[in-house]
């Protein structure tokens, strides 16, 4: 699982939503794209994320490559307040002791 956080410069809070939403399609159709979805956070105005879910690091390598992902990564320059941030989160082990 990947977490893609977002901060908007005020003012830009539809377009980023706008652009994560234009995302989700060609994401989707991806191979190897398990699950995109943008979320906002109702408490921090402009505060989105982007749930990712990919099959393995090849399918998300290939995803930044892909042109969607460079369209938005250049708009993100103008829209966004801050970097946006990744995450990467991984299942919880089995068993606690190992």
């Amino acid at each position: 699982m990947l977490i893609a956080s977002f901060q908007a410069k005020p003012g830009y809070e539809d377009q980023l939503r706008d652009e994560l939403n234009a995302m989700i399609e060609p994401s989707e159709a991806e191979e190897g794209c398990l699950g995109y979805r943008p979320m906002s956070d109702p408490n921090r105005p402009g505060a989105m994320v982007c749930l990712e879910e990919w099959a393995d690091e090849a399918a998300l390598q290939y995803h930044f490559t892909t042109p969607h992902f460079k369209r938005i990564n250049d708009a993100l320059g103008t829209i966004l307040a801050e970097p946006f941030g990744l995450r990467r989160l991984t299942d919880l082990p089995d068993d606690a002791g190992n």
